[in-house]
């Protein structure tokens, strides 16, 4: 890949590998349990003790001088993931300047154990800014694949463009992963987004493609302990798409609800029973590990996905865990959107994130945010498509006319953000969502009411999903038929929503650079079809000190 970073920064020294609930069944039936619908979820594999590495390789979270990079290794056939068996196991890793691995610049080993389900994680240091590597993993005289990384560019760099994938809400039950397909073959990504809800927690055939289950995912149950959203990611590290992409490009992401269980607070789930699923501390616990156990991620925090990249003077990006500190979304019983004693990010974080958005030196400063900031107004939509779009929100039953899970139930955080914003002068802020399962692209307004008069603190660019069901799969009628009414309302609204899509499935691609910060945003054929092709639909894009979207008609 051509780069397209002006630093040039020499090598330093290699790196060192870094080391790193609900169940009937007692840990020895366990391994019986799962080995069925796990075993049918792996790729074939020859009939040999010989360690394999079933799950792909991965890389993560660049950084000027690293990178952290990521496997599993199956050491013996009846490791599965989940199983907590097999013997500890000695994985190496080599990091090279060409594909061939013959310009080696860092090498080591780790051990694998069950008490990690034999994941490995090598973070990487000592390694040249803006840069390619490749790297491998062995075991036993078994070798992975050989993965493309990248390094960040160095803080003070001058840097001419960033390019980065943008993706978000891959249930495997509703389709196949196609968006990664593309992705991986564009070969021009510095890194790629993962914006939330990674895995899908639900057991089979309750969240699929307009009811109709197009893989089964695995274990069929939902994922209550660790041995199974161990599975679970398991099971997902095995699809061909996802596996290409994480050769091609470190990926960055964070968490949503659905890495734990669906509308996931501080205290508990709307898809969570206490005490007949166990307790919500016992199951969020689990979940943690087993994200942090199969994914390429540093927490910053334990037990939390809120962290900061840096790349170059171009931008920086403040990643955010909206989940983890949450108060409980609003309902008749549990207060109001307004209520100043609740909150969506926590108060730590959120003076976290005031304090990097206003000592940022960069053009641009990039929010990961799972869920979107914008206000939403529903306006006058008919019944017929009012009560699929609340569906689809996931909204409370009592009444309250607002996406409760998003910016919207939290409104006391977001207008002391986009205050902050106002009151230090801070420009040039772009948020980058998921969640909805709809296109967006929007300017984000200090007081939605009085838009366009009142003044747009920041953008916002949302991707849709990858596969899980929006609008016109809830209503069951042909892709663009309910967007094609929707779109025109919800923008007479809102009128700081200058797109929204809320059919079809896909993915985005940001381009940064010194005058402009732009989404190009990509649909998929058909999300049933694992050849699905994929074709360019609109551009948006936010010019340097305006915080204004406006179209493109071009994408990059």
């Amino acid at each position: 890949m051509t780069s397209r970073y002006r630093s040039s920064e020499g090598l330093q020294s290699p790196g060192i590998p870094f080391p790193r609930r609900r169940t009937v069944v007692k840990a020895a039936a366990a391994t019986a349990v799962l080995a069925g619908p796990l075993a049918a979820a792996l790729p074939a594999r020859a009939a040999t003790d010989a360690p394999a590495f079933l799950h792909g390789v991965a890389s993560g979270d660049p950084l000027p001088d690293g990178v952290l990079l990521w496997t599993r290794v199956t050491p013996v056939p009846e490791a599965i993931p989940g199983s907590g068996t097999g013997p500890d196991t000695e994985v190496g890793w080599v990091v090279a300047r060409d594909r061939a691995l013959t310009d080696v610049v860092a090498r080591g080993s780790t051990t694998a154990t069950a008490a990690s389900d034999h994941t490995v994680k090598a973070d990487i240091r000592g390694l040249a800014p803006a840069t390619d590597y490749w790297f491998r993993f062995s075991a036993g005289g078994t070798d992975s694949p050989v993965a493309r990384t990248r390094t960040a560019p160095a803080a003070d760099a001058d840097v001419a463009g960033l390019r980065f994938g943008v993706v978000s809400c891959a249930n495997w039950e509703a389709g196949y992963f196609s968006a990664y397909r593309h992705l991986a073959a564009r070969n021009d990504l510095d890194a790629w987004l993962h914006l939330g809800d990674y895995i899908y927690e639900y057991k089979s055939g309750e969240y699929a493609a307009r009811g109709k289950v197009v893989r089964p995912h695995a274990p069929l149950q939902e994922i209550l302990t660790l041995a199974d959203y161990r599975v679970r990611h398991a099971a997902y590290k095995t699809d061909p798409d996802l596996q290409a992409l994480h050769l091609k490009a470190p990926v960055v992401a964070i968490w949503d609800d659905h890495e734990f269980a669906d509308n996931a607070w501080s205290g508990g789930a709307v898809n969570h029973t206490e005490g007949a699923e166990g307790t919500w501390t016992a199951r969020q616990a689990a979940a943690k590990q087993a994200y942090f156990e199969w994914m390429p991620v540093r927490p910053a925090i334990a037990g939390t996905t809120y962290r900061r990249l840096r790349f170059g003077k171009l931008a920086d990006l403040s990643l955010l865990d909206l989940r983890s500190f949450r108060s409980q979304q609003a309902s008749a019983a549990s207060g109001s959107v307004d209520d100043p004693d609740r909150t969506l990010t926590g108060r730590a974080q959120l003076d976290w994130l005031k304090a990097g958005l206003a000592a940022s030196d960069t053009r641009w400063r990039l929010v990961g945010n799972s869920v979107m900031i914008s206000p939403f107004s529903f306006g006058s939509l008919g019944a017929d498509l009012l009560k699929p779009l609340a569906k689809l929100l996931g909204l409370p039953q009592e009444g309250i006319a607002a996406n409760t899970d998003q910016w919207d139930g939290y409104t006391d955080d977001r207008r002391e953000l986009l205050g902050h914003l106002r009151s230090h002068a801070i420009g040039n802020t772009v948020f980058l969502t998921g969640d909805i399962h709809m296109a967006w692209a929007n300017d984000v307004p200090v007081d939605a009411g009085t838009y366009p008069l009142s003044a747009s603190a920041a953008t916002e660019f949302v991707v849709t999903s990858i596969t899980s069901d929006n609008l016109d799969d809830i209503v069951k009628v042909p892709e663009g038929t309910v967007s094609a009414v929707a779109s025109p309302v919800i923008k007479a609204a809102n009128r700081h929503v200058h797109w929204v899509d809320t059919d079809r499935h896909g993915y985005g691609v940001l381009d940064v650079n010194a005058d402009r910060a732009q989404m190009d945003y990509y649909v998929l054929s058909d999300r049933t079809d694992a050849r699905a092709t994929s074709s360019w639909v609109r551009s948006y894009r936010t010019r340097s000190g305006t915080q204004k979207i406006e179209r493109t008609y071009d994408p990059v």
